[in-house]
């Protein structure tokens, strides 16, 4: 299975990722490269910003890319 395989089974099962889930969760340390791959391929996906907290407790703000069409499964 590829990386944008396993980006789109993810998105089809759980709706969303952040790079970091991606990280975390299948070692694919450039999800945006992997969303361009995707969206390339003709899958219609939308982004949204969202504030998260560092390890060191700063706020900052990350990408949450989600297919359209597939609710999110699991809430983050």
């Amino acid at each position: 299975m590829t990386q944008n395989d396993m980006i789109l089974a993810h998105l089809r099962e759980r709706g969303s990722i952040t790079s970091k889930e991606a990280i975390d969760t299948y070692g694919i340390t450039r999800l945006s490269g992997r969303i361009y791959d995707l969206r390339r391929m003709g899958n219609a996906i939308s982004a949204s910003s969202e504030k998260v907290l560092d390890r060191f407790g700063s706020e900052r703000r990350v990408a949450r890319y989600r297919l359209e069409g597939y609710d999110d499964v699991r809430k983050y």
